[in-house]
């Protein structure tokens, strides 16, 4: 039989050592050159060798130095305008509003919700009718709920997971990243906090009352769901004291009264704000003192903080809790983060008011209208400018000084330019 040969083979050569091309090309000088004893000749071969790497090592180190230079001229000075790279147009309304969720924006309304890619391409949608829509987002699952109605829906990345129907006035809703759902319910007669999965069946479900717990003011759930925190206003003969209140409903707390495994009273303090920062660490912010817990199981306080000053915004991610507080005795504000352990990594001062400001890992972004202030974790004002909508929502993507900006206009992909 006739062997066909195959037209496609090549030969595949190992690159060469670049060293040994270094020392092959020495070699031929020194042997070109009479009469060299063999000592002298490996002599002069080391010092041609070492001097070779010599500069190859002097060109690493030129050019790292530009690199660190140009990192440092991008990250340290303050950009002041902005220059639109894309532009996605879509259908807009006055009404909307758009939230960073995973890769994506959630674009809602009192009619529905859809998810938006970051070039503006709509990946789902769902119709609903709800009057005073409010949303809670976690890495994974995002909740709409209907406030003072009683309809709660459940989004992941891929669409609707479930819808939860409430008995009574929904007050505060707070979703985990399986979609599990704790939402503060309130009539004029009874208070209370239920746990619904994706469903709608109750988990768990606890009465509250004015002269027991107290009046519940904010919930959060850890990002399993198992772990539940509730922040209480408690008033007596007028006095006011915050309660903090957690409940597992793991084995922790399934021995334990109403799975409750930690309380803790603090007088003349109105607990507020309270969240997970990951499955070991959480918060409570009040008006005058914040406190930070630690215990996957059971938690228990391991920082308290008394403020100085007045507070003005709450925001955190997983890293850092920030704060906007007022100064004192002159204009202005004071931008402070706060590790998990409750050390200050940041106190900068600024002007302005900024009524949203949220974290992106290491970026601290505040904005209102059209006004927009930016600052990294080290200190430095990324960007404080005006861009030419009015902003609803803004993140940073992927490439230098590159964010997406939506407005009641549209997306858009923008670059911080000088």
């Amino acid at each position: 039989m006739e062997r066909r040969k195959n037209s496609n083979l090549h030969v595949v050569r190992e690159p060469e050592d670049p060293t040994d091309k270094i020392i092959d090309e020495i070699m031929d000088e020194l042997n070109s050159e009479d009469g060299m004893p063999e000592k002298e000749v490996r002599e002069e071969l080391m010092k041609r060798k070492k001097k070779k790497q010599k500069k190859m090592m002097v060109g690493i180190a030129i050019v790292a130095a530009v690199g660190v230079l140009i990192y440092l001229l991008i990250n340290l000075q303050t950009y002041t305008k902005v220059r639109i790279s894309d532009t996605y147009v879509g259908e807009s309304a006055s009404d909307n509003n758009y939230v960073q969720f995973s890769d994506g924006v959630l674009k809602y309304s009192k009619d529905g919700i859809s998810y938006l890619s970051q070039t503006g391409k709509e990946k789902w949608n769902q119709s609903y009718q709800i009057k005073n829509p409010m949303i809670d987002i976690t890495e994974k699952s995002a909740a709409v709920a209907d406030k003072e109605g009683n309809d709660i829906l459940v989004f992941q990345e891929d669409g609707l997971k479930g819808e939860v129907h409430t008995t009574m006035p929904i007050e505060k809703v707070s979703v985990s990243e399986q979609g599990i759902v704790s939402a503060i319910l309130k009539s004029d007669t009874a208070m209370k906090v239920i746990c619904y999965d994706t469903a709608g069946n109750i988990l768990v479900e606890h009465k509250t009352s004015l002269a027991g717990s107290g009046y519940p003011v904010d919930v959060a759930l850890s990002a399993n769901g198992q772990m539940m925190q509730v922040l209480y206003l408690y008033t007596q003969d007028g006095r006011i004291e915050g309660r903090l209140h957690y409940y597992n409903f793991g084995d922790a707390g399934k021995d334990k009264t109403d799975h409750q495994v930690t309380k803790k009273n603090y007088k003349n303090t109105i607990m507020a704000s309270g969240f997970f920062m990951d499955e070991n660490t959480s918060a409570a912010i009040g008006d005058n003192a914040m406190v930070i817990y630690t215990g996957k199981d059971i938690p228990k306080q391991a920082v308290k903080i008394t403020m100085d000053k007045e507070i003005k915004s709450v925001f955190h991610n997983e890293k850092y809790i920030g704060l906007i507080l007022k100064n004192q005795g002159k204009s202005g504000y004071e931008l402070r983060l706060y590790n998990k352990t409750g050390k200050v990594v940041l106190s900068k001062e600024f002007t302005g008011d900024y009524n949203h400001v949220k974290l992106c890992d290491d970026q601290v972004i505040m904005y209102d209208g059209k006004t927009c202030s930016i600052f990294m974790k080290n200190g430095v004002q990324k960007f404080k400018g005006r861009m030419d909508n009015n902003i609803q929502e803004i993140f940073p993507v992927g490439g230098v000084n590159q964010y997406i900006v939506l407005s009641a206009n549209g997306m858009e992909k923008i670059r911080l330019v000088k």
